[in-house]
């Protein structure tokens, strides 16, 4: 496969979206509020590392550098990675990291659908794979920050507290750069823009079932897409993910 390097980078925001988050889900693994969340929280994680090894798998045959799924997850520094910054951020309660969930599902169930009728083959196979557990986690995800919104005089105040933490992140996922463009015309992917419309009505039906207000406005974090970090979370949550391959490298079991 011929080496493009916008391909290469779509593909690694791609990848790096679900392990960051799937690593951050997975930390509640052993510490939900209740078993049934344990183990759903850590099957989400699942699926999402599930979708990461298919994203960088594929941005290694792109690069033809013989970087593997794990090199490119486990031995990138924190400023080569192409996250946007909504799905780094710490979990805090509960109701922060639901809130989290939601606000990416519904822009990853978006981004999904529309890769399944990606030009790019191997994608478009990716997508249609990947949607099916993303429809599960949006659902899920919806259901509880309704349940949370509306509910008792504390989650309600949690959930809008958290609202309002995450909400300014939201704008990254929709921005545009030339690495979009290239795959807009080359009909790999969907303008980000163009899924907006879609996420507002469905977040904000949503939102609006949990009796939580929406803050106003929200802005474009360009730190993914441009590798310029100014957010210290990854380089923390890199430290324990990545300290095994670090301390042995090369090691298999």
């Amino acid at each position: 496969m011929a080496h493009d390097p916008d391909l290469f980078e779509f593909l690694c925001r791609m990848g790096d979206n679900t392990l960051v988050l799937g690593h951050r889900v997975s930390e509640w693994c052993g510490f939900a509020p209740v078993l049934e969340e344990d183990i759903a929280l850590a099957n989400i994680a699942l699926d999402l590392i599930g979708q990461t090894r298919m994203w960088l798998g594929l941005a290694d045959e792109v690069e033809g550098a013989g970087r593997s799924a794990d090199d490119l997850a486990m031995l990138r520094d924190v400023w080569d990675f192409r996250n946007v910054l909504l799905v780094e951020q710490p979990n805090g309660d509960f109701g922060q990291t639901m809130m989290r969930q939601f606000l990416f599902d519904a822009w990853h169930l978006r981004m999904l659908e529309a890769l399944t009728t990606s030009t790019n083959t191997r994608i478009a196979e990716i997508a249609a794979k990947a949607v099916k557990e993303v429809s599960y986690h949006v659902e899920r995800s919806s259901g509880t920050v309704i349940g949370l919104g509306d509910g008792t005089v504390e989650s309600h105040s949690r959930m809008q507290a958290a609202l309002d933490l995450l909400w300014p992140y939201v704008g990254e996922l929709f921005s545009t750069d030339k690495v979009d463009v290239a795959m807009t015309q080359a009909g790999i992917a969907p303008d980000p823009a163009s899924l907006r419309a879609g996420f507002d009505a469905y977040v904000g039906g949503v939102l609006a079932e949990a009796m939580l207000t929406i803050p106003d406005g929200d802005f474009a974090h360009k730190g993914g897409k441009t590798g310029f970090r100014h957010s210290e979370h990854l380089g923390h949550m890199l430290t324990q993910m990545q300290w095994l391959q670090r301390a042995y490298p090369g090691s298999s079991w």
